[in-house]
């Protein structure tokens, strides 16, 4: 008796860890993580991107969901539920993100605030596993990257 066996990729894991500095004090920081309107401006509302969905429980145990396109790309949920908020000094979240229907991956994220001089240093640390070939902590580090300029931006605006 044969039996057809298709070949599963093995699932991928990183940890990727961002520092950046922002000339604000940590609890402007944080309230751009907490606001709805100012989390959805500065992580999905960036040039090429098309949002269909956002919406955000910010607490322990409260979700956060996402449904959009890059470009002409996939279309992209994400999942989000909070683990932990310590106000103005820490949150903990884990998401899932699938594309076009397909789960790609899913991550444990801690970000971290604390005062610096007049401003404040945030450390993002994503644990992830990829699911599918493509998927990469390459990628992970570029993304995190540009959200973390986007709040920026934000921040220097308001």
């Amino acid at each position: 008796m044969s039996e057809n066996v298709v070949a599963t990729p093995p699932v991928a894991h990183s940890t990727v860890s961002l520092a950046r500095t922002y000339p604000v004090p940590p609890a402007r920081v944080f309230a751009a993580f907490a606001n709805e309107a100012t989390k959805r401006r500065w992580s999905l509302e960036l040039d090429g991107m098309h949002v269909d969905e956002f919406a955000m429980d910010f607490r322990v145990g409260g979700t956060e969901t996402a449904r959009f396109r890059v470009g002409n790309g996939p279309r992209v949920h994400t999942e989000t539920v909070f683990q932990d908020i310590v106000p103005d000094t820490r949150v903990v979240f884990a998401y899932r993100m699938a594309m076009d229907g397909t789960p790609t991956s899913a991550a444990l994220t801690t970000v971290q605030i604390a005062p610096a001089g007049d401003g404040a240093i945030l450390t993002y640390t994503e644990q992830s596993a990829y699911f599918h070939q493509g998927h990469s902590a390459e990628l992970a580090e570029e993304g995190c990257a540009v959200l973390l300029a986007s709040l920026g931006d934000v921040l220097a605006a308001t």
